[in-house]
């Protein structure tokens, strides 16, 4: 079994439930275009707020106040179930801009997608942008030959593993795999650094929860399908079974659950233990990170500029403004994902994206679920 008392700094204790920065956000303060001319937002609207937001710095990076305004019109498609907080960051780009307007179309990613191909074949593309909370639909609509190169400004601001290769699109908001744990129940050391050791801890038979039918688990599967194998994956899967693991609708169930202590620890993307946090400050609950598996995977939401565009440039300064430091703080404090720029710290005192260690896979391979649906079918666990 792996040793499980590394002195790994981003596994250790995270203070979820205290101030995450030194310093204190210094009221509003206008943000100007780069004719400054004053625009009709602060950093605070941006933001958001809680017991987790409070006491942050300001956020590093390249503000809109230093990009060109955003003029024109622009069609985005928004793609999966984060759709609506999307066109939240549209309507404060809106209201920055006078000038500027966003006509948004919100349905899944696959469907989008397939339209996306559809309309780019017909040569009728009706969409600018695509932005999705699925690499897999991203890297789909890459490989139909449907978008185009992004600015470099965008490609330098995010680690290469959070885009594609090509350069055809770019991830905007992180989603870490990890294990949430009950403070009072279990601590760092009593976790092993990999997944896949799991099933062999003795302090956790009979004490885990999973959401199998949610898609950011099968996502966790099809990551260990791509990393390790379908054998690896069938094997681990039957050994949580016969360790004894209690099954959840959602993984901000799995999450509350350790926090109550019904649950000693469980499987879940990062953001909803931060969630349980925000509402419940003195909550006995903490993350554990694992390292180089799938228990680490890191996924994206991400975007692309499409081919059949009339409004490239527009677009790309778009995508520009998403990478931005507000933007990036907007996706940090209100929905609490990973920002992909380094110059915004993520809440809760979690690790920098940057210091994870997640495995080395092409995130658009993602997408392939089906075999990944039929071997958790075969197992019993849907």
């Amino acid at each position: 079994m792996t040793d499980t008392h590394s002195n790994s700094t981003r596994r250790r204790f995270l203070a979820l439930g205290g101030a995450t920065a030194a310093g204190s956000l210094a009221g509003c303060f206008g943000l100007f275009s780069n004719d400054n001319t004053e625009v009709g937002v602060s950093l605070s609207d941006f933001r958001g707020s809680g017991p987790l937001v409070e006491s942050r710095d300001q956020p590093g990076g390249t503000s809109i106040q230093d990009l060109p305004p955003l003029e024109g019109d622009l069609t985005v498609y928004l793609g999966g179930g984060e759709g609506g907080l999307y066109v939240d960051l549209l309507d404060l780009f809106e209201q920055a801009y006078d000038n500027f307007s966003v006509e948004h179309r919100v349905e899944g990613s696959s469907s989008l997608a397939t339209t996306i191909i559809e309309e780019n074949e017909a040569g009728a593309s009706q969409a600018d942008v695509f932005m999705s909370v699925d690499a897999g639909s991203l890297g789909a609509v890459a490989k139909a030959g449907a978008t185009q190169s992004l600015p470099s400004e965008a490609l330098e601001a995010v680690p290469g593993s959070f885009q594609d290769g090509d350069g055809r699109w770019v991830g905007f908001a992180g989603r870490a795999r990890a294990i949430p744990y009950n403070t009072n129940t279990l601590s760092p050391s009593d976790l092993p650094n990999s997944v896949h050791d799991f099933p062999d801890t003795a302090a956790l038979e009979g004490t885990m929860g999973w959401a199998p039918t949610y898609g950011a688990f099968q996502s966790f599967i099809t990551a260990m399908r791509l990393n390790r194998s379908d054998d690896v994956a069938r094997s681990w899967l039957n050994s949580m079974q016969n360790h004894g693991i209690t099954e959840y609708d959602n993984e901000f169930a799995v999450s509350n659950s350790a926090a109550n202590g019904e649950l000693a620890a469980g499987f879940a993307n990062h953001y909803y233990s931060l969630r349980v946090q925000s509402a419940r400050q003195n909550a006995p609950l903490d993350l554990y990170f694992t390292e180089g598996d799938a228990g680490a995977l890191v996924n994206v939401s991400g975007l692309e500029i499409l081919s059949g565009t009339g409004n490239a440039e527009l677009a790309g300064n778009f995508v520009r403004h998403v990478l931005s430091a507000e933007a990036q703080e907007f996706f940090a404090t209100r929905t609490f994902a990973y920002p992909m720029i380094s110059g915004v710290q993520p809440v809760g005192g979690l690790p920098r994206i940057d210091d994870l260690n997640p495995p080395d896979i092409d995130l658009t391979e993602l997408a392939d679920v089906e075999g990944t649906v039929d071997l958790m079918q075969d197992v019993g666990v849907l």
